[in-house]
């Protein structure tokens, strides 16, 4: 070994044997005078304290602070001068290692550089009037110099904790920060003109981050794991958490913040940012009232979001929170349904109007460039504006340009189908927000349908080539430059509902449908739908019974609302009828459909009519009060289907009718008579009229005039009235004056059976009577001669029979 070597190695030797000889007599020195250690190390940890701190033993320990000494301090206990009233200890630590300068101890002055704190309790505690357990610290005076009998506070270097429960109770500010410590590291670095750096890296576990306890905590039951840089500044009293990588449960966040310590109440302002998190998760890391609305919907796949929460320890409930994020290519998930393709920037802030507070009331959402599918439908948000979380309102511009069958799967299959055909919507609207749903909106804008194939279900009724525009102005809505087609019909019309928005939700029986209706031409037949009784929807079963779907508020409309309709018609078709000129104020409800000031041209003559339909299941009751002016019998007649009569029929009369009916009956869903069900009066006169192969009239020929043509009676004036009671028509007693004969007629007249006409029969020719003008004279005349009595019956092959009457004179 080289002789160098060899004393190098010698001396190393003796450094460590006096390093070694120095810790024994630091370790001796300190078990002889434990007493008066103890109380140095005890004072000097004292000097920055308002309160006291106790410590029950002190043993050196090796190593730990190399190369300086270390003392191992047992039960420690610091507490504030108000303990007493409130029993929070500062600290309580079962374990407390110092690590002092070897030097400065020899020379009797004591420096900690280190402080180890294991299995310990460190409780902040702040009371309701605002009096903290902190208060034990001295503040630093202005200058950073220290009296002269003072000694200099301890600069602390390291600070290492384990096991650790650290404790944040602000009972004035409702705050309540709990960790559980399982590591802290920290390297001071102290400046000489005031203020230090440090790094610190942690592992712990959340068990309350609640800015405001009466919400609840943030993180709760988290594990958080990351490094930190801090800088501390004396002068602005400014505390700095550079942003860094923090791991909290599985997701990894950058965090940075400033803390203001200047201010009584320390402001602090934490930045927040996570870029790869997942919805839920997120969720989960918020408050309980928060997290439990944000569950209620969700995000595929993982966000970026960015944080900031800006407030103080002192009273005044939340901070200040601003929450940003992006979304993109996403599959959003809420309690109205999924939307694809969901890309937006969003806002969150519970700072909306500057000075009103950080609460729910003052709280808002933006969503910018908000655009997805739904149910296959796109559509796009320029602003999706959300306002107070009390009492929630939304707004925004909706816009969407869809083929029509996408609606199906909207609306559902339980009052319209839409087949061809394109919607084009742009809405701006704003509603209140119940239960996550919107309630009675205000909406301005159109939707415009074009080119639609729609069949409302119901009533089974088809119309093709529909356009629509629905213009909403605030709570009315005008509906315009409709054109629907449904066969042969060919309908325009113009609409207008007013409240209608607000009556949708609350009170549909009250809505109130106002058209203007103009056609070339209607076939009444393919409105039959109408007639009938709206079929109940079969509605599919739903968990949530609180809330109605889309179609089922609109099914509801449909049904119980009223419509008012003013027709103008140049052609009307039904089954045999024709008539033109149609004019008419139609109600239509849930109950049916009432009919006012209707008029037509008919048969060459007028019609007027007033009356109801009441729907009850497949037969509909009517009520009609009619007025006919110059109407050809014949034709109109053969138009009705000689209202159900067998004998007399459109093609044995001719003339122009003149009549007044009040008549009710039923009609079938199909729009058929039903037999037997009319019922009322018919009073009509018959001007230039001919009765032609009636058959009961020439029956009575075969016996009276079987020389005389009645196949064709004539008639100037042909008064009567009919009282019609189901199959029996009462035939009150009329006089026929006619070309070849007169009679007098009274009587029942029976669809099936029972009757019984009386006919009083003149045999003397009535033109012998064609030079007399007076009518007195006429009417001695008339019945002068010989007079047959016969009465009509029913016969037992079923046809009418005539026979005398031999008993006229009784049933006079």
């Amino acid at each position: 070994m080289p002789r160098w070597l060899n004393i190098a190695v010698k001396s190393f030797g003796v450094l460590i044997g006096l390093i070694l000889l120095v810790y024994v007599l630091f370790a001796v020195y300190v078990t002889v005078n434990n007493k008066a250690v103890l109380a140095a190390v005890t004072k000097q940890l004292n000097t920055n304290f308002n309160g006291s701190m106790t410590i029950e033993s002190m043993n050196p320990t090796f190593l730990k602070g190399f190369p300086g000494v270390s003392l191992g301090l047992k039960n420690v206990i610091i507490r504030d001068s108000l303990w007493h009233d409130h029993k929070h200890n500062l600290l309580e630590a079962k374990n407390l290692d110092v690590s002092v300068n070897l030097l400065g101890f020899l020379e009797g002055d004591i420096e900690i550089e280190k402080i180890g704190i294991n299995v310990s309790t460190i409780y902040l505690f702040t009371d309701s009037n605002g009096y903290s357990n902190t208060s034990i610290f001295k503040k630093s005076k202005p200058d950073n110099k220290v009296p002269e009998n003072e000694s200099a506070p301890p600069e602390v270097k390291r600070i290492l904790l384990n096991n650790v429960n650290f404790v944040v109770d602000n009972r004035k500010g409702h705050k309540l920060f709990h960790f559980v410590i399982d590591e802290f590291k920290g390297k001071i670095d102290h400046h000489l003109l005031g203020g230090w750096d440090a790094e610190v890296k942690l592992k712990a576990f959340a068990k309350s981050l609640a800015f405001n306890t009466r919400k609840g905590s943030f993180i709760k039951n988290k594990r958080l794991d990351g490094p930190f840089k801090l800088s501390y500044h004396d002068d602005s009293g400014l505390l700095d958490v550079a942003p860094n990588q923090l791991k909290i449960g599985n997701d990894r966040f950058i965090i940075g913040a400033t803390f203001d310590t200047s201010k009584e109440d320390t402001g602090f302002k934490i930045n927040i940012s996570a870029p790869n998190i997942l919805w839920k998760d997120a969720s989960m890391l918020l408050t309980p009232n928060i997290t439990s609305k944000l569950n209620k919907f969700n995000l595929s796949n993982p966000i970026a979001v960015k944080c900031t929460l800006n407030g103080h320890m002192g009273p005044g409930g939340d901070p200040e929170i601003n929450v940003q994020t992006t979304i993109k290519d996403n599959v959003l998930t809420t309690p109205g349904g999924v939307i694809k393709k969901c890309n937006f920037d969003g806002v969150f802030t519970n700072n909306y109007i500057r000075g009103k507070g950080f609460s729910d009331p003052n709280s808002a959402v933006k969503l910018y460039a908000f655009k997805g599918t739904y149910d296959d439908i796109p559509f796009s948000i320029d602003t999706a504006f959300i306002h107070n979380l009390d009492a929630p309102v939304a707004s925004g511009i909706f816009r969407s340009e869809f083929e029509l069958s996408k609606l199906n799967k909207v609306v559902g299959d339980e009052t319209l189908k839409f087949g061809k055909g394109t919607a084009t919507v742009n809405l701006a609207y704003k509603a209140a927000i119940v239960n996550l749903q919107l309630v009675k909106p205000l909406v301005s804008g159109n939707i415009e349908l074009k080119n639609a194939d729609i069949k409302y279900i119901p009533r089974n009724l088809s119309f093709s080539n529909t356009a629509i525009l629905l213009n909403f102005t605030n709570n009315d809505l005008f509906i315009r430059n409709i054109r629907l087609q449904s066969g042969k019909s060919v309908v325009m019309m113009d609409g207008t509902v007013r409240n209608f928005l607000n009556l949708y939700y609350t009170a549909p029986e009250k809505i109130i449908l106002n058209w203007q209706i103009r056609s070339p031409q209607i076939h009444l037949g393919e409105f039959l739908g109408f007639l009938g009784s709206r079929k109940q929807a079969v509605k599919a079963k739903r968990k949530d019974k609180s809330t109605t779907t889309f179609s089922e508020d609109l099914n509801e409309m449909f049904e119980k609302s009223k419509v008012n309709m003013q027709l103008n018609v140049a052609k009307v078709y039904y089954n045999k009828f024709l008539a033109t000129n149609a004019k008419a104020e139609l109600t239509l409800s849930e109950s049916g459909i009432e009919i006012k000031n209707a008029s037509v041209k008919h048969a060459g003559g007028s019609l007027r009519l007033n009356g109801k339909v009441i729907q009850k299941g497949n037969i509909n009751r009517f009520y009609i009060n009619t007025v006919l002016n110059k109407v050809d019998v014949k034709h109109f007649f053969y138009a009705f289907e000689d209202f159900g009569l067998k004998s007399l029929t459109s093609k044995n009369l001719s003339g122009y009718l003149y009549s007044r009916t009040n008549l009710s009956g039923g009609i079938s869903d199909r729009g058929k008579l039903l037999p037997n069900s009319l019922s009322g009066t018919l009073d009509f006169n018959l001007n230039n009229g001919a009765l032609k192969d009636f058959e009961p009239i020439m029956n009575v020929g075969k016996f009276a005039f079987p020389f005389r043509d009645l196949n064709n009676i004539t008639f100037d004036n042909l008064k009567g009235k009919f009282q019609i009671n189901g199959q029996k028509i009462t035939i009150q007693p009329m006089q026929i004056n006619s070309s070849l004969l007169n009679m007098d007629i009274a009587g029942i007249y029976s669809l099936t059976t029972g009757t019984n006409i009386a006919i009083d029969i003149p045999l003397r020719n009535p033109k012998k009577d064609d030079d007399i003008t007076d009518r007195e004279e006429l009417k001695l005349r008339r019945m002068k001669g010989i007079v047959l009595h016969l009465l009509a019956t029913d016969g037992e092959d079923g046809k009418i029979k005539i026979k005398l009457n031999r008993n006229r004179e009784e049933s006079k």
